[in-house]
């Protein structure tokens, strides 16, 4: 069996951390150190609260020589559900203190960034899908009981999308508060009813912030445009620059939202810090929040040094579920993040709505692609200039092709449309350079990693996006004839479109790199061309001299569709309070698919071919079927814990954070886990893992239904299940045999499913060979 490497003391890839030299000009770095969970009462005190913080200075001050200089070095004090504390160390005390018996980890206060594309490169819905499931909504009353929060850049108050028409009371188990006593402070109402920021992690590193920063009022727009998707009212007229019009609504549209400002301008590709969200967790668990959705994550890491794993454990263990998104890394394989498995991660797909505009050539092509941009001043052929064409004197080739910052040459481009190619600058400021130097539009082309991925952007100057395929035809038309001509036409909306959906070539992918015996992503969702609210503090372009601004835009990112899939756990937490979030986890595992509209596979954004569990999980979220699963896979705490002693942490490290005492069982197999999904690293001959399931509908039968991975052999024991009341609890064993030597050596997938003949239960199974993946 695999076993992560665990280490008390992980030094992190990215160098986070703002240092300073004391006299002895030792370098000092920001650490969390994590001491598990407190014991409080259901009443917390501020008598409590102090207590904490003494015990964590008095303990801090043993190794530093007085609880003053303690008191200086600590940053938070992390005092109602996670116990710990943030503090400014030297290498060799934060050795000395991970040493200690009842320290669970130290570990470095590791930056994150944002899960939104931002116009930067990283390397379908149906009916009853998310745009609409209105029998689902109707069920759940629009979410009305669930308080849904996000971990952010903030929100924007005054966004119609948190209005407090037609919202209730606030409900009486609300703890939390609005900073509003800031220099630009956030007023709330019945409907945003919470609003914090938190900083002091971020200072550690990158230094000081202005006073109109400390606010948890959005200045970025990707916390309001979050937020909104999640839990944002009912706008009507909603559109972006005339596009798109309709009503705008999150996924609970009548839910009560709050937000929790732990994101500021990037530094050194970091924007989010550990120290930060830890604090956010803990305050958001004590506020009372039902879901929290956060749309951000940094480098797969052992969960004992990732503090975003830490709170979401914290978080879960309190009945609150946790939606994270899966990154911005792909194509690339292994690249997905927030693996733990405790939390839903969510992967981006399309939906069938499409901005398209044409790229017409003169050799007769006509070329779909899409943008926000306004179109060219006249309806006539312009002059086609590739970026290489029009490279400035002092410029590269290469650069000038990228339409990277000065390097095109104003008389060359002036009046001309400019074939740019995507990739390492973002797609607007191509466009921005284009324009800088008189052109006339853009054609921005994809390159062969984003394939088919297509994203609308409001464009500086009139430009259309296109795909690899369609790219490669424009510029073999520009380089054959000295007269090159094309046009690009109006954008519009176009509802309907096929296929759909299909994964965004953004989107992180599996293995999991941390504990590959555990699929992820777990699910995928709309994350491409999202219409929701946005600050009016910047505009849509975010270039200093553009003043216009837009209530609403399209993003696109996991960090759109991880709130897609949180506004949904919405209504569920609403129509099913009774459920852990492990339970709707399970139920919207369980229910996803993988066909597109077309009834064909879901194909993949980057190449066109058949995509994978590594990219979607189970497959594209269908909320109607999660409401009634028939069948869940059900996780206690305790199995959790479980899950980490087969992992490879042992009961010392596990305890200080359990409900009570706990030592790891004598024979445990991380294979026995009792996720939806069914993962096989490394098959050795034959095997067999062992899964539960619960019945959380009427009494009925269910029949096992194996779609095989190639080479495999897979059978169930028992291949029936009969429950014969709500909650009865049956177990059952797989067991996967090669079917010849060297069957494979990639990985192959198939499906479980336990079906009545109405619910359909279904789990991917993923089966690789010898090594690793």
């Amino acid at each position: 069996m695999w076993f992560p490497r665990v280490s008390i003391l992980l030094l992190l890839n990215i160098i986070l951390f703002s240092s300073f030299q004391s006299p002895a000009f030792a370098i000092k770095k920001s650490y969390v150190v994590y001491l598990g969970s407190h014991a409080h009462g259901p009443q917390i005190s501020k008598v409590d609260l102090d207590a904490v913080a003494d015990s964590h200075q008095e303990f801090l001050g043993s190794y530093l020589g007085s609880s003053e200089k303690a008191r200086d070095a600590i940053i938070y004090s992390y005092d109602r559900h996670i116990n710990g504390f943030a503090a400014m160390l030297e290498e060799e005390d934060a050795a000395e203190i991970a040493r200690h018996p009842n320290v669970v980890s130290v570990f470095l206060n590791q930056g994150r960034k944002l899960h939104t594309t931002h116009s930067w490169d990283f390397m379908l819905l149906e009916k009853d899908g998310v745009v609409d499931p209105s029998s689902l909504w109707k069920r759940a009353r629009f979410g009305e009981d669930s308080i849904i929060a996000n971990l952010d850049t903030g929100v924007w108050p005054e966004s119609l999308s948190f209005s407090e028409e037609g919202i209730g009371p606030v409900p009486s188990k609300w703890k939390g508060t609005c900073e509003n006593d800031t220099a630009v402070g956030v007023p709330c109402n019945r409907k945003l009813i919470g609003a914090r920021y938190f900083n002091r992690g971020y200072i550690a590193y990158a230094g000081g912030l202005t006073s109109s920063d400390n606010s948890a009022r959005d200045k970025d727009g990707h916390g309001t445009h979050t937020l909104s998707t999640a839990g944002g009212n009912f706008v009507p007229g909603a559109n972006v620059f005339g596009l798109g019009n309709g009503t705008a609504k999150g996924g609970s549209p009548k839910a009560r939202v709050a937000s929790y400002k732990v994101c500021w301008p990037p530094v050194n590709g970091s924007e989010c810090f550990d120290a930060d969200i830890m604090k956010a967790f803990d305050m958001a668990i004590h506020d009372g929040v039902d879901v929290l959705s956060v749309s951000l994550g940094g480098e797969p890491t052992d969960y004992f040094n990732d503090g975003l794993a830490i709170g979401a454990f914290h978080a879960v263990k309190n009945g609150i579920t946790v939606v994270c998104s899966a990154g911005n890394s792909g194509p690339l394989d292994g690249t997905v993040t927030n693996n733990a498995p405790w939390i839903i991660t969510v992967g981006a797909s399309t939906l069938d709505r499409e901005f398209e505009t044409f790229v017409e050539l003169r050799n007769g092509k006509r070329l779909q692609g899409t943008s926000f941009s306004s179109p060219l001043p006249e309806k006539k052929f312009y002059p086609l200039i590739t970026g290489e064409q029009a490279k400035a004197a002092n410029a590269s080739a290469a650069d000038a092709l990228l339409c990277k910052p000065k390097s095109l040459d104003h008389e060359k481009a002036k009046g001309k449309v400019v074939v740019c190619l995507r990739g390492e600058t973002g797609r607007m400021d191509k466009g921005y350079q284009a324009a800088l130097v008189g052109a006339a539009g853009m054609i921005l082309c994809n390159d062969k990693a984003s394939g088919n991925e297509i994203i609308a952007d409001p464009h500086v100057l009139p430009a259309a996006q296109i795909t690899y395929t369609d790219g490669l035809a424009v510029f073999a038309y520009v380089n054959s004839t000295d007269h090159a001509l094309g046009y690009i036409s109006a954008p519009t909306a176009k509802l309907g479109t096929k296929p759909a959906p299909s994964m965004a070539a953004f989107s992180s992918r599996g293995p999991n790199t941390v504990t590959p015996e555990i699929l992820k992503p777990d699910i995928t969702a709309p994350g491409v061309n999202i219409i929701a609210a946005f600050t009016e503090a910047i505009s849509p372009t975010d270039f200093d001299f553009d003043k216009l601004k837009s209530p609403f835009i399209t993003e696109s990112g996991t960090s759109m569709s991880c709130p897609h899939v949180a506004g949904a756990v919405g209504l569920l937490k609403t129509l099913h309070p009774d459920w852990s979030p492990a339970a709707i986890r399970s139920a919207i595992m369980t229910t996803a698919r993988t066909r597109a509209n077309t009834l064909t596979p879901m194909v993949d954004g980057r190449d066109g071919l058949e995509a994978t569990p590594f990219s979607y999980g189970s497959g594209h979220i269908r909320p109607n079927r999660a409401q009634d699963p028939g069948l869940v896979y059900d996780l206690s705490i305790n199995d959790y814990l479980d899950f980490l002693c087969a992992s490879g942490y042992n009961s010392t490290m596990i305890e200080p954070f359990s409900d009570g005492p706990y030592k790891c069982p004598e024979s445990t197999s991380i294979f026995d886990f009792n996720n939806p999904s069914i993962t096989i690293r490394q098959l050795r001959n034959s095997m067999s893992v062992i899964r539960k399931v619960k019945n959380v509908g009427l009494p009925g039968t269910y029949a096992a239904h194996v779609r095989e991975p190639y080479g495999i052999s897979v059978s169930v024991e028992p291949g029936i299940l009969t429950f014969e009341n709500k909650g009865d609890e049956k177990s059952f064993k797989v067991t996967f045999e090669a079917k010849w030597d060297g069957v494979t050596e990639d990985h192959e997938f198939g499906t479980l499913t336990w079906t009545d003949g109405r619910h359909y239960v279904r789990s991917p199974i993923v089966v690789a060979f010898g090594g690793d993946y």
